[in-house]
């Protein structure tokens, strides 16, 4: 029996023509029923002629219209709220026409069709409650037969707008893994009613009834929730071993479509970051308004973040370049399919091949630059620092030289913390790339204002260490950390892309940006969240393991150096950096020996020269710490 049931309602689903032969049927019950009533349940003293004509009349104007508004075509084991409301309205507009005919035929005395006003308005009542019970049945007889015998209790952290979408979303998808059974609210006055049968409870009392219920799964769906409290909830969900889930914000669903797949596991960023940036939308609105826009890096992820960002605006056109292949590829099909109208093209290009770069300049006329690019791991870089000269200087000076040449409004670079007082080849690299960008606005009659931004690491970056805490912690462990004490600064990539768009629209040329970090992480500390994130016990489930700091690495970061200061902007969380201004003539032409040098010179002589354009730089836990100890020598 529950075969047949299953294959009568799977598949493409039951015929639509069958569906308007039951509404039809539940038309006509609900006639007959109606005039039952009217006549006090007893219809043998009424001729049968006349009720056949009247089943005839009024079966026939429902079937009119029923045709007309497709009621029958939705699939019946999906009805919703507006599939009940096109019934409710179909009825009633069928209704309206036979109580205005019946209206009609009184007032002119035709003898036609004689039907009382009592029975058309028993008969619509009765129709909605059959027709909308026709298909709740099925709606839960469906549900039932598909439902998953094996499922998680869970409580919906969230009795709001979100907790309610989340629960809908959970009960529409009959594969969920999830049996909801209560929602937890921080609201007295939502405390204790039930909302769709489910009870709404305080945590507390979540938490004493939670063994009970056999609840493992907590989901965290509460709008403009502060990062505070996110970690909050974290903690308390951890102690009682139950797992958090979160439902994104509207903005974050895939396809502007809510449904169970969107509920993720809590990530570390989510208890990390900050809370919502404030922008001044007016002002990044007037900037990008009709503006050609090149994203340089764009695959990467501050790239193609910004990209993400920049299509909340009206701009004309935004490229996006990268190198990276299948990267690139990738960012354009995902933007296809969220952002399918958006003016956006792909470019792939090289940004240290300046002929192909002066092409895409050329085509485009790119009116705001905002340059990603860039090489960016430290102890790759530390080993092959021809490649660090050769993109994040090289590369840096094309762009920059092209964006003059070609007149384009505003050049946008992406810095590091790395950059101050530089410990590294790819820390170095950047400063030199800040240097030139700054002593470009000296040049007199300039229509391109170079702005630089600096930040610190941003957290689920490509190549960052949450993703590969994470795929260790997956593997079962170790935990490989380089030193016990070691720090960083950590953002979130929408925070840290917000804030590039919020300075690179206050910058009037020659600033150097530095961002607000907050507080240092200590990266073990990070681990041992991560650890506990996934359910597991730190040292028992997964170990955590000391490995020396790398090649380059410092301990801690800096994001200004000691004898710079910051003055404050009406941004309470970007400061402008105070350094040390350079000689556009003097820095340009040791920069153009530096690039030359990468054809003769080997890789000490090439360290040598970035030294000399950054005195600040010595080098630590490397090869090229020697250069430092002749420095020295040859001062004393």
């Amino acid at each position: 029996m529950k075969l047949v049931l299953l294959r009568f309602l799977k598949g493409r689903i039951v015929s639509p023509w069958l569906i308007l032969a039951i509404d039809l049927a539940l038309v006509i019950n609900a006639f007959v029923l109606a005039y039952a009533v009217r006549l006090n349940v007893s219809l043998v003293n009424y001729p049968a002629s006349n009720l056949i004509q009247n089943i005839i009349w009024v079966g026939g104007i429902y079937l009119m219209v029923f045709l007309l508004f497709g009621s029958f075509k939705g699939v019946i084991r999906h009805s919703n709220y507006n599939e009940f409301k096109q019934v409710l309205i179909t009825t009633f507009i069928a209704f309206l026409f036979l109580i205005t005919f019946s209206f009609v035929v009184r007032l002119t005395g035709i003898n036609w069709v004689d039907i009382s006003s009592l029975v058309l308005v028993f008969h619509f009542v009765t129709t909605v409650v059959l027709m909308v019970g026709f298909r709740i049945m099925v709606k839960e007889a469906y549900a039932y037969l598909t439902k998953k015998r094996t499922y998680t209790n869970v409580y919906i952290y969230g009795a709001g707008d979100m907790g309610q979408i989340t629960l809908e979303a959970i009960k529409n998808d009959k594969d969920n893994e999830f049996n909801v059974v209560g929602l937890i609210d921080d609201t007295a006055s939502r405390l204790g009613v039930k909302l769709h049968s489910y009870p709404v409870l305080s945590w507390d009392k979540a938490v004493e009834t939670g063994d009970s219920r056999q609840v493992k799964v907590v989901i965290l769906a509460i709008k403009n929730i502060s990062v505070q409290r996110k970690h909050k909830i974290t903690e308390a969900c951890i102690e009682r071993g139950w797992k958090l889930k979160i439902m994104p914000s509207v903005d974050s669903w895939v396809n502007g479509i809510s449904n169970d797949k969107q509920i993720r596991d809590i990530r570390i960023e989510d208890i990390l970051g900050r809370d919502e940036i404030q922008l001044n939308l007016g002002r990044i609105m007037e900037g990008l308004d009709g503006k050609v826009i090149l994203v340089t890096g764009a695959a990467g992820s501050i790239g193609s973040e910004i990209v993400r960002q920049l299509l909340r605006f009206s701009v004309q056109k935004i490229i996006m370049l990268d190198i990276a292949e299948s990267a690139l590829y990738d960012l354009q099909q995902e933007l296809l399919l969220s952002h399918s109208d958006a003016p956006f093209e792909v470019v792939l290009a090289d940004i240290t091949n300046k002929k192909r770069i002066a092409d895409v300049f050329d085509r485009y006329k790119p009116q705001i630059v905002f340059n990603a690019a860039a090489y960016k791991h430290v102890p790759l870089m530390e080993t092959y620092p021809y490649e660090a000269i050769r993109v994040n200087i090289g590369g840096t000076k094309n762009l920059a030289d092209l964006a003059i040449q070609y007149n384009a409004e505003k050049f946008v670079m992406i810095s590091t913390d790395k950059a101050v007082n530089p410990t590294n080849v790819m820390g170095t690299s950047k400063r030199i790339c800040e240097i030139y960008i700054q002593s470009l606005s000296q040049l007199n009659n300039l229509n391109t204002a170079f702005v630089t931004t600096r930040f610190g690491n941003v957290l689920g970056s490509n190549g960052s260490v949450v993703p590969l805490f994470k795929k260790q912690i997956e593997q079962g462990g170790p935990i490989t950390v380089t030193h016990k004490d070691i720090t960083r600064y950590f953002m979130t990539i929408p925070e840290a892309c917000q804030l590039v768009l919020e300075a690179g629209f206050m910058g009037v040329g020659g600033e150097i940006f530095v961002f607000d970090m907050g507080e240092p992480v200590k990266i073990v500390n990070l681990a041992k969240e991560m650890i506990r994130l996934s359910g597991l016990k730190v040292d028992e489930d997964i170990k955590i393991v000391y490995t020396g700091l790398r090649p380059g690495e410092k301990l801690y970061e800096e994001l200004l150096a000691s004898k710079e200061n910051t003055l404050p902007t009406h941004h309470e969380k970007i400061m402008i950096g105070k350094v040390r201004q350079h000689e556009f003539r003097l820095i340009e032409q040791k920069i153009k020996d530096l690039l030359f040098a990468l054809q003769i010179e080997n890789d000490t002589l090439l360290v040598s020269r970035m030294k000399d354009l950054v005195p600040e730089y010595i080098s630590q836990n490397s090869q090229f710490a020697e250069l430092d100890h002749h420095i020295e020598h040859t001062v004393s």
